[in-house]
């Protein structure tokens, strides 16, 4: 199996993030989410987990006995790092980034890896990026941003994340960013074929040669807007050119009668489950989601695809061993 190394994981949501780096080799010490349906699919999928409902900006690591860890990881939400839109409460948001690499002040981890929207990295944010980066310059990290594409290590998905990685100079020296794994991941059709069919629609070949292409990139996951649907109108565009009708979220597969009219707009097109979406996420088939719909769309939305994690979780384990 190969050495295991402990982990302390913020903004964890579904889990995405902390299987990969499962995966890799890193077991967590304390798992962290406030939201509750995360923290039920948490307990639900991994009971031995250590799972705390708390904002992390008020977690010290010395109340639970943790003195410190191996990997400091963690997901910060995108909202307030958005090109567009209001940005309403964003400061205290964006300090979610700056809050998590504090925390590494007290655990002295050996490394950091947190994920947000590639947005971070536009001129608009410089300032949060100084801070943090002065933060880990103080602390005596070398780091690294960078961003890589979720389609690029098996996910059906167009989905591209900001990464920072820290760590001490001489582990640094060791890094190394995972490289592609795949050219072109599955698209959509050859993703949920098989799904499309399981209850005999006789459509669901015909379906998957329409379905050609990766699906856009996941969005809904929004605590403050949104409900069981595909996104924004430019998303479920690309969703309609893929013969999905991203209007609303399917209770399930299409039945063998459905009939598959492109020419009737969405009305003749079927709806992904949320099952379905979670394969489109790169989770696992068996991953026990709780919640009603909206609730487990939303987690799924906002995961971190985990094949993804596990590339770059791998790569910093491997620099972590001497």
């Amino acid at each position: 199996m190969g050495e295991r190394f402990t982990s302390l994981e913020l903004g964890a949501g579904v889990g995405g993030q902390a299987l990969g780096l499962e995966r890799a080799g890193f077991d967590p010490v304390i798992v962290i989410d406030d939201d509750p349906h995360a923290c039920e699919t948490l307990r639900a999928n991994r009971p031995g987990w250590n799972v705390l409902k708390k904002d992390f900006k008020e977690f010290v690591g010395a109340e639970y006995d943790i003195a410190t860890v191996d990997l400091l990881s963690g997901g910060v939400p995108s909202g307030p790092y958005s090109i567009a839109g209001k940005q309403e409460g964003a400061k205290d948001k964006r300090d979610l980034l700056v809050a998590a690499v504090y925390l590494a002040i007290e655990l002295q981890p050996r490394a950091i890896l947190l994920e947000t929207t590639p947005s971070l990295l536009s001129p608009k944010f410089t300032q949060v990026r100084d801070e943090v980066e002065a933060e880990l310059k103080h602390l005596g990290y070398s780091w690294e941003w960078n961003v890589l594409d979720a389609q690029h290590f098996g996910v059906p998905q167009t989905r591209r994340s900001c990464l920072l990685v820290a760590m001490r100079p001489d582990d640094f020296e060791r890094f190394t960013w995972p490289t592609p794994t795949h050219d072109a991941a599955a698209t959509v059709g050859q993703a949920l074929r098989d799904s499309m069919a399981s209850k005999g629609w006789r459509y669901a070949d015909a379906w998957a040669a329409m379905a050609d292409r990766v699906a856009p990139t996941i969005v809904g996951g929004s605590k403050k807007h949104g409900g069981a649907d595909l996104g924004p109108t430019r998303t479920k565009r690309q969703w309609e050119e893929l013969a999905v009708n991203a209007h609303a979220l399917g209770d399930d597969v299409p039945d063998k009668d459905f009939v598959l009219d492109p020419g009737l707009g969405r009305h003749g097109l079927p709806k992904l489950t949320v099952e379905q979406v979670m394969r489109l996420q790169g989770l696992p088939d068996d991953l026990i989601v709780t919640g009603g719909k909206t609730a487990r769309y939303k987690q799924v939305a906002q995961a971190f695809p985990p094949p993804l994690a596990e590339a770059v979780g791998r790569r910093i384990a491997s620099a972590l061993i001497h």
